[in-house]
């Protein structure tokens, strides 16, 4: 096991570099660079030259690539112009809001997946499995930002049961009971608007493995036993199927970094993702160029761990 995770670490390792190098020579080719917006218009050209040179903008791109990455590394991606403060911190005091809104959605994902795709697939061409699978139809064919702003305009501004924007209400006390029923209740309807989505591939995945499983032979031979039928679903059939979910856990991560950027931007939410697009509006280059390289980061630590969990589920993988 360990050789396999240190190998794959190995293999990990040149992927976070490249990706480096990508989100760097990208950020570049956009207009302005780390300096723009930070100064005022007025100032003359010789001390804006001068700004340049001491900031090392007049740098070959492997001088200000290296800088880059030594700060990168030391926790300082430059500052933010536009919240005049270092981008590290900022970050860091957005991350935390995302940080809840990615785990209440995971866990509310498969409360709501699971139980679906195990009566979907105990009970498939039955009733309750079209009825289940119109709903997948139905998440897949819906981008997640039309889902949002249909439940905000339904159950935040139309019947008032959710707040419509921030992540807690004003005046709080923090770590107050208060505060964190505050903090829950504006994480309810975007996680929700998430999962909802987010569900459906979990759904469709576990369905088709029970059906597929139940159908093999030594789920035959343990019924011939006189095996009962809970026994050969929960002991069996499940146990085989949720493998590729096991697997399928680390894309997860993915998909979240895609869907809170439209869901923070929706509900106004205070996280990485609408940080991200108002970056990008704002042509906010150390802030966007940092949060790119942390998501494709985190997509490539997904894509481990999905390992990892896969080869300690399965026992039919061996790791030498």
């Amino acid at each position: 096991m360990w050789k396999f995770i240190v190998r794959r670490l190995l293999i990990t390792t040149p992927q976070i570099i490249l990706l480096s190098i990508i989100v760097f020579i990208l950020a570049k080719l956009m207009p302005g660079d780390a300096l723009t917006g930070l100064i005022d218009p007025n100032i003359k050209p010789e001390r804006i030259a001068e700004m340049r040179e001491k900031l090392g903008l007049n740098n070959p791109w492997h001088v200000q690539y290296k800088d880059w990455v030594v700060g990168a590394l030391q926790g300082d991606f430059g500052q933010s112009f536009k919240y005049k403060m270092p981008v590290s911190d900022l970050i860091w005091q957005r991350v935390v809001n995302t940080f809840w809104l990615s785990l209440v959605s995971t866990i509310m994902i498969y409360a709501i997946g699971l139980p679906l795709g195990i009566i979907s697939g105990r009970y498939n061409d039955k009733l309750i499995d079209q009825l289940i699978t119109g709903y997948t139809y139905i998440g897949f064919a819906t981008p997640i930002f039309i889902f949002g702003l249909v439940a905000l305009w339904v159950f935040g501004f139309m019947l008032g049961w959710f707040p419509t924007g921030g992540s807690v209400a004003p005046g709080l006390e923090p770590g107050s009971l208060q505060y964190i029923l505050s903090k829950l209740h504006h994480l309810l309807l975007p996680s929700l608007s998430i999962a909802l989505i987010g569900t459906v591939g979990t759904v469709q995945y576990l369905r088709s493995e029970i059906i597929d499983t139940k159908q093999r032979d030594f789920i035959l031979t343990a019924r011939a036993k006189g095996a009962s039928e809970s026994r050969v679903y929960n002991r069996h059939i499940f146990r085989n199927s949720i493998l590729p979910i096991a697997a399928f856990f680390g894309y997860e991560i993915v998909n979240l970094i895609n869907g809170t950027v439209f869901i923070e931007r929706i509900f106004s939410y205070p996280g990485m993702g609408n940080l991200f697009i108002e970056s990008i509006m704002l042509r906010d280059f150390s802030v966007v160029t940092a949060l790119v390289l942390l998501s494709g980061i985190l997509a490539i630590l997904g894509a481990l761990l999905s390992d990892i969990i896969l080869s300690i589920v399965d026992p039919r993988i061996r790791i030498k």
